[in-house]
């Protein structure tokens, strides 16, 4: 069988495992959102290449000098309000629409999976398209406030995006509840990241421990590919993923 035939089977075998699983989860990185023009940022020559961590990306730094702090946040707001959603944000939202996924956990800010469809989202890092005020707490849309850079409240402080700053704790919200659902699943697919950072990386693990099926859509093999992955679909995710949907809903119509 070639690659092409042997990719076609499991990808049958990765739709009927969602099609029987009570529960299904998707855990989504950087990957997913490449094609749609997000560049990972700690790929070489991405943001925390050339922007200083400490200097740049910390709650600390943004608390002392937030205008400096906007001069790359800036940067990363002109790239994500030019993404849309790519076939794989498309297809995981039609995958929840036909209740064969439960929930999407992301490490992203970008807002591609609401865009994309999906209702149900959980966000470790927070969404780059709301900002708050950490004076007076008013909350603004991205779209409202973009005309000026940095963007100011009412009150004339320099608003905060809703994104998670080095030095700031994942909402517990977004911890518990991906643990519950992740201790609960009966399949995950873990979609454009390799797992290296926590605490995301842990869910594979916890899904596995619980009796879940893994499966894997990633360019290239990951540690979690030889460890705790079922089935290993290589590929673009958006080029993957709407085959396995397509899969899902002929396995759907035949049963």
């Amino acid at each position: 069988m070639n690659k092409t035939g042997m990719l076609d089977d499991r990808i049958r075998k990765a739709a009927n495992i969602l099609c029987r699983s009570r529960v299904s989860l998707a855990l989504t990185g950087a990957g997913i959102s490449v094609e749609s023009g997000i560049p990972d940022f700690r790929s070489p020559g991405g943001l925390w290449e050339r922007y200083d961590i400490m200097e740049y990306a910390s709650i600390s730094a943004f608390q002392r000098h937030p205008e400096k702090v906007w001069t790359m946040l800036g940067e990363m707001y002109h790239t994500i309000a030019d993404a849309r959603p790519n076939p794989a944000h498309i297809g995981l939202g039609r995958l929840e629409e036909m209740g064969h996924l439960h929930t999407v956990i992301t490490q992203n800010i970008d807002n591609l999976h609401q865009e994309g469809g999906n209702k149900n989202v959980i966000e470790y890092h927070g969404n780059f398209k709301t900002l708050s005020c950490l004076a007076c707490g008013s909350g603004y849309r991205m779209e409202d406030v973009c005309s000026q850079m940095p963007p100011k409240c009412r009150c004339r402080q320099v608003l905060k995006p809703d994104v998670i700053f080095f030095g700031e704790s994942i909402p517990p919200e977004a911890l518990t509840d991906s643990y519950e659902l992740a201790a609960a699943c009966t399949a995950l697919l873990v979609i454009g990241t390799s797992a290296e950072v926590m605490p995301a990386n842990t869910i594979p693990g916890v899904a596995k421990q619980a009796g879940a099926s893994i499966i894997e859509i990633n360019l290239q093999r990951t540690h979690l590919t030889d460890s705790v992955t079922d089935l290993f679909l290589p590929g673009k995710a958006g080029e993957v993923v709407p085959q396995l949907v397509a899969a899902v809903e002929e396995d759907t119509a035949d049963s």
